[in-house]
């Protein structure tokens, strides 16, 4: 008689010939060139999903963030999200995943949308971040399905706009529908790169501002009859160099983030710009002889939870009130762009436990609990939705994610795909492995 066969070890082994179709969704998912700003392509990536889950059983609906931040007819903010409803009451199980990537940077290689393979490894922009993650799973989900046709509970697969700026056109707008409401969504996975072997819990805080130094317009050459913005901000740098960095180094975090450096509080200046707009590329002429009368800086602060965030705006205020105190003229307006707090599952969450368990059973190894230096969609899911059962799990490194010759290794993908496969399984499945 033949040894019963496990569905865990089925399932592993049904995703191992599935790797042919793992590459090819994956790399017919980065030929679609999703470049977010400004949004470009999100309805053919969303139809793309759509025609692929709707074959496989998946009821699919084609959701557009109408009114949401960047949303217009020239560059609609569309969302898929797929179901497949089991058969028997029990949990949802979410997988979310963004489709859109940033921008594409210098010093490629590769085809950035080409998706070649080589050595084992998929290249593309979003190939990490996170088009290698949402393509493993769809295969895991698939092969569960292929031989779990009826089992307790429902699947869903979502495929969103805009978390590469915010995520304000996609899991925030589905959130506040009620998408990932509690009642409908009991478990929540997100394949972003943070490594096979690692569970991330969460997130940092981040606030975003601009400060805008003011001054007076004058000719270029008589600037005593004006007032420099651009010297102003200077001022500003200068102070953030003495006081403020030197003071972020020496806050830290017990929240396990990743990498090291990330442990402790961040600010990076995300742009800077003072003067006449920058003249297009196609001018040969000049620019005019003036004084400029302001300058503007976006700020990216990162913040850990053991600080609070009215205390993280005050230090910047602080911070321009001292540089005014000391400077004639000195004018400045701060404004608030966005802000989200540091979130952390608790280790004990059942998704926590269940991927954990899973992590073991196919890498046999203890899995690493992580927190993401930057945020991602957990914020919304936590924020608005108000559940608390989410984690990010996925396929690739995180440290290529925006980087040029981006990369996501197939066998990374193939053993993300068992762990999320092995998670449906328990949830999931009324029968003993």
């Amino acid at each position: 008689m033949q040894p019963k066969v496990k569905p865990a070890d089925a399932l592993s082994d049904l995703i191992e010939a599935r790797r042919e179709d793992l590459i090819a969704l994956t790399q017919d998912l980065i030929r679609i060139p999703t470049l977010n700003p400004p949004g470009n392509n999100y309805l053919e990536i969303c139809e793309f999903l759509a025609n692929r889950l709707k074959r496989r059983g998946f009821e699919v609906e084609m959701v557009r963030a109408e009114g949401a931040p960047g949303d217009s007819d020239a560059l609609p903010r569309w969302n898929v999200v797929a179901r497949y409803d089991g058969g028997r009451s029990g949990d949802c199980i979410h997988f979310n995943s963004h489709t859109d990537v940033v921008e594409v940077g210098r010093d490629w290689t590769f085809d950035p949308f080409g998706g070649e393979l080589k050595d084992g490894k998929i290249y593309g922009r979003g190939a990490c971040d996170m088009k290698g993650g949402l393509a493993a799973s769809i295969i895991a989900a698939e092969a569960f399905l292929e031989l779990n046709p009826q089992f307790s509970g429902a699947i869903e697969i979502s495929g969103t706009a805009d978390e590469e700026t915010g995520g304000y056109g996609g899991v925030a707008y589905l959130a506040e529908k009620g998408w990932f409401s509690p009642q409908r969504v009991q478990h929540v996975i997100i394949p972003e790169p943070l490594n096979k072997d690692r569970v991330c819990l969460g997130h940092r805080g981040v606030w975003w501002a601009e400060i805008e130094t003011r001054g007076e317009i004058a000719h270029g050459s008589m600037p005593f009859l004006g007032d420099c913005a651009v010297r102003h901000m200077g001022a500003v740098l200068e102070e953030m160099e003495t006081t403020l960095f030197p003071a972020l180094q020496q806050k830290h975090t017990a929240m396990p983030v990743v990498p090291e450096g990330a442990r402790q509080s961040t600010l990076n200046i995300n742009s800077l710009h003072g003067g006449q707009d920058e003249l297009p590329a196609d001018f040969n002429g000049w620019p005019s002889a003036c004084v400029p009368d302001s300058c503007r800086m976006v700020i990216d602060r990162r913040f850990l939870m053991e600080e609070n965030i009215d205390d993280v705006k005050r230090e910047i205020s602080e911070i321009l009130e001292t540089v005014k105190a000391r400077r004639d003229k000195f004018r400045y307006d701060i404004k608030d762009m966005h802000q989200v707090l540091p979130t952390m599952t608790a280790r004990d969450a059942p998704i926590v436990k269940t991927v954990s368990r899973a992590i073991e059973e196919v890498l046999g190894m203890a899995p690493q609990y992580v927190v993401s230096p930057g945020t991602y969609d957990q914020k919304h899911i936590d924020r608005i939705g108000r559940l608390k059962n989410c984690i990010a799990y996925g396929p690739g490194i995180l440290d290529l994610a925006h980087k040029p010759d981006e990369y996501i290794g197939v066998e990374d993908m193939i053993d993300s795909a068992k762990v999320m496969g092995r998670t449906l399984i328990q949830l999931l499945s009324d029968r003993d492995e």
